[in-house]
């Protein structure tokens, strides 16, 4: 885990005005690195797609930023990794090179930095307007694993407390790496077999009334999501403290979630068809040096709670593995776009919320030999909290099927819609820090698959 340092000084400010206004995601305190590619008049033709850093309302151009001279010694064999058309060579690096970039990124954008200037002076260049670009995915992610790890989602998907096998350690499987794509790519409506009654894990009569077609309980699921860096041999095994330091960055993800598919499959191995068709990421990683400031302690087990596995714990763990990270999720359906009213916020949760830490679903992951890879992708699983507005999760938030969100205009939801978007944000808060976001991972229904 990273120690704080002069970046993370809160009286630290930009030149770039756009950085230092509170509402902003990323103020130079994040620094973010992401991938884009130009679009519309700013478009350069044949122009590849490339990594850069995102600050304010404008993006860092690394490439640019090299061939500018910007960067020496371990700052630029950084850059040189993260300027290509994915952040996987970047993510392999040892973390002191990835600091030394992000300090010098700091220092470039500072108020009275020490090099601002060489900065500065060519920001019409150098600098990329984010209403310019397109973001692309930020790394080739070879490996998707989702967890689920909150106490409160667990327990309410099964009406009262979670499994026995929850507290031994993080459940999890192994996802579509494929179908996973960035903010505002648009939900196809899935096919699938469904059940036609009401939705209850394990639906598999023989008499029940199954049919195929488009899935008629679409969800969401509102998660936080953690990409590895360096990885680890095959055969080998990360202690929870060592894994800690192979987590690279953090993003929001959307688990989109075909309801009646997923049901119906939990009478066999577990989520398939049901969970394979899309899963949508925010494009901007959050290192995890920049969230450093708003580390808090993992939750602390009830006396009648198993303890922690020794394999999955360790000092820094305990004292350190949380994050504090206030997460929404932001309904519009289309009548509300045609009557112009704004998103509605249905879900306000933490990550502090949850029972296992990343570095203990890393560890668990890699406990039988399992060897993991830069820019292999781990979700913390549905984010829900014990306040009412933490449900995180329409299947929560309708109570199973049994109570619909009112919404404005007098519309209803039991499940989501064509034409509805459903917006997570994120936003890194603690007293006496500049507070940091991720951008946003939306994603607007459009039409059936079938």
């Amino acid at each position: 885990m990273y120690e704080l340092n002069e970046t993370h000084d809160p009286s630290r400010r930009s030149w770039l005005e756009a950085a230092n206004r509170s509402d902003c995601d990323f103020p130079i305190q994040n620094l973010p690195f992401g991938v884009f590619q130009r679009i519309g008049a700013e478009h350069r033709a044949g122009e590849a797609p490339r990594g850069g850093v995102a600050i304010g309302d404008s993006i860092v151009d690394l490439r640019a930023g090299l061939t500018a001279g910007l960067f020496t010694g371990d700052a630029a064999t950084a850059a040189q990794a993260a300027c290509g058309a994915t952040l996987n060579p970047l993510m392999s690096l040892p973390r002191a090179v990835v600091s030394s970039l992000r300090a010098r990124l700091s220092d470039l954008l500072r108020i009275n930095g020490a090099n601002s200037e060489l900065l500065r002076a060519r920001a019409s260049e150098l600098l990329v307007p984010m209403h310019a670009v397109r973001m692309e995915l930020p790394a080739q992610i070879g490996g998707y694993t989702d967890f689920s790890c909150s106490y409160t989602h667990m327990g309410g998907m099964r009406g009262g407390e979670p499994a026995p096998i929850f507290f031994r350690f993080p459940i999890g499987y192994n996802g579509r790496a494929s179908s996973i794509r960035p903010s505002g790519y648009p939900v196809a409506r899935p096919c699938g077999q469904w059940t036609a009654g009401a939705p209850s894990a394990g639906s598999t009569s023989a008499d029940a009334d199954v049919r195929f077609g488009p899935e008629p309980r679409l969800d969401f699921e509102l998660e936080f999501a953690a990409l590895v860096g360096e990885g680890n041999a095959l055969g080998s095994a990360l202690s929870v403290d060592a894994a800690a330091d192979r987590l690279f960055g953090y993003c929001l993800l959307n688990d989109w979630s075909a309801r009646g598919i997923q049901m119906l499959e939990m009478g066999g191995l577990g989520p398939f068809l049901g969970k394979s068709f899309l899963t949508t990421i925010s494009p901007w990683i959050v290192t995890d040096e920049a969230l450093a400031p708003f580390r808090t302690g993992r939750p602390v087990r009830r006396a009648s709670e198993p303890p922690v596995p020794a394999h999955l714990d360790g000092e820094r763990d305990a004292r350190a593995g949380g994050l504090s990270i206030e997460l929404t999720a932001y309904l519009q359906t289309a009548g509300m776009r045609r009557h112009g009213l704004p998103a509605v916020g249905i879900v306000l949760t933490n990550f502090s919320h949850l029972y296992w830490t990343f570095a203990q679903m890393l560890a668990h992951h890699t406990s039988n030999g399992c060897n993991m890879q830069p820019g292999d992708l781990i979700a913390s699983g549905t984010v829900s909290g014990p306040e009412t507005q933490g449900r995180a999760c329409l299947a929560e938030i309708n109570r199973r099927g049994t109570n619909p969100l009112d919404l404005p205009g007098g519309e209803k939801r039991m499940w989501l819609e064509d034409g509805d978007e459903l917006t997570i944000r994120g936003r890194a808060v603690k007293e006496g820090h500049v507070p940091i976001g991720f951008g946003e991972c939306a994603g607007r229904v459009a039409c059936s698959s079938g």
